[in-house]
């Protein structure tokens, strides 16, 4: 399995990555309620990312096995289906790269795909000149990060299209951070 740039011919094949992902693998953290609110805005597809050329996939005989990308935009979070504009540029020098929309199909979990996508997208970020990565983590992510060398900056709730509200938690890292 290689990690290769998404492009907008996977934006279905996303779609569907991102639903399964998040109703298996949030199970548990969140309510069913709070799921599919969420599908409705804060998880999906972001194609701003896809143009951007940062975000990625593992695909696996035709079968997207994760994805995940790194933005040098404003916006923490969120899909398309929230509307999210062109959000303005951050300062390498004085500001975060952000980490977005990771999701992995719950038959290849903890096989350390996430672990291969944060790499990258943390190098190709330092790259681009950014010494700290931030991120909106949903609730199965933060032990992920924690492991990875984020920490929690604070609890955040947000309210989603069908009256729910759901929980996220704001984490950064330094880059020669573990």
């Amino acid at each position: 399995m290689q990690v290769r740039l998404a492009t907008e011919v996977d934006i279905p094949a996303l779609g569907a990555l991102i639903q399964q992902s998040a109703r298996e693998l949030g199970a548990g953290y969140y309510s069913v309620s709070q799921t599919e609110g969420a599908l409705m805005g804060s998880f999906g597809v972001d194609s701003q990312l896809i143009r951007d050329k940062t975000y990625y996939v593992i695909e696996e005989e035709g079968v997207l096995a994760a994805a995940g990308g790194w933005s040098f935009r404003a916006a923490n979070f969120g899909g398309d289906a929230m509307g999210n504009e062109v959000s303005e540029r951050l300062d390498p020098s004085s500001e975060p790269a952000r980490i977005r929309a990771f999701f992995t199909h719950p038959s290849y979990a903890r096989r350390g795909l996430a672990r291969r996508l944060l790499a990258v997208c943390e190098g190709e970020a330092t790259k681009a000149g950014f010494s700290r990565f931030q991120l909106t983590a949903t609730m199965p992510g933060v032990p992920f990060y924690l492991t990875q060398g984020y920490q929690e900056l604070d609890h955040q709730t947000y309210a989603l299209p069908n009256g729910e509200k759901i929980g996220f938690v704001a984490m950064i890292k330094d880059s020669g951070s573990r």
